[in-house]
């Protein structure tokens, strides 16, 4: 029998804009048979992607789910380094996409910038998400798609879907039925939990919101991510098991989950 096509999910980054040793911004990156894609480039991504074994330069997507500094930070020194790596290592297009005005956030960053940002012709493509209702594409092995979620007007949620496998990223956002209907039926819904359920923040999830949108959502199993420092104080596990019952992981740097050979929804 033909191996199974790859699919795997790499967290790079499990933290927030607060400086963490333990915890880079948050971050991550998906595997499939013929793609890499990063989902979000905030401050140390690169680092962390070079310590999973994942070089820039074999990166066939990357996606932003909104322009906050701790999601976007690394992306002007990301092309730097794509355009003036020597010799030459980018070989084949680049797409880079992100929610409504993203080619006007791109375009500003040449402003600061100038041509240290533009790579060679052919090299680099800019994708602009509607962020009015669902969209997406296929992108040869697999396919995305993209709903709005509740935090910046530019803010959206991903489910990459490759191989009859399915992951979905929530980004920041508040309790949004989008997010639901987006991760429905899922594999893995990998999901921001920024603050206790005691410190509820407009905009952010906490771990016990963050489970009831993962047992509505039928998933096959939730990763909790973006951990404020004050998460470290209590335990996100229990209460995120006050509304969900299925497969619970709290995300760490680095920390890879498999899914290639599961079985097929």
């Amino acid at each position: 029998m033909p191996d199974a096509p790859q699919f795997s999910v790499t967290i790079l980054g499990s933290g927030t804009c607060v400086p963490s040793l333990a915890r880079s911004a948050c971050s991550l990156v998906v595997e499939t048979t013929d793609s890499k894609v990063l989902f979000d480039c905030g401050p140390g991504t690169m680092h962390r992607l070079l310590a999973a074994g994942i070089t820039i330069f074999e990166l066939s997507h990357v996606f932003f789910s909104h322009f906050h500094p701790d999601h976007t930070g690394e992306m002007a020194a990301f092309l730097f380094a794509n355009k003036y790596a020597m010799p030459p290592q980018r070989t084949f297009p680049l797409v880079m996409g992100g929610g409504g005005g993203f080619s006007g956030f791109y375009e500003g960053l040449k402003h600061v910038y100038g041509d240290w940002l533009v790579l060679e012709e052919g090299l680099l493509s800019i994708r602009e998400f509607d962020v009015a209702g669902s969209d997406g594409f296929d992108a040869g092995d697999f396919s995305i798609s993209t709903m709005p979620m509740t935090h910046r007007p530019e803010s959206i949620g991903f489910r990459l879907s490759s191989g009859g496998r399915s992951m979905v990223y929530s980004g920041d956002t508040d309790m949004d039925k989008n997010l639901v209907s987006l991760a429905r039926d899922a594999d893995l819904l990998v999901c921001e939990a920024a603050m206790p359920d005691a410190m509820k923040v407009p905009g952010h999830l906490t771990p016990c919101l963050a489970g009831e949108i993962a047992e509505k959502a039928n998933v096959g199993e939730l990763v909790l991510t973006h951990f404020y420092p004050d998460c470290e104080k209590v335990d996100i596990a229990k209460e995120c098991r006050r509304a969900y019952s299925g497969k619970l992981r709290l995300a760490t740097d680095l920390m890879r989950i498999d899914l290639t050979g599961m079985k097929e929804k």
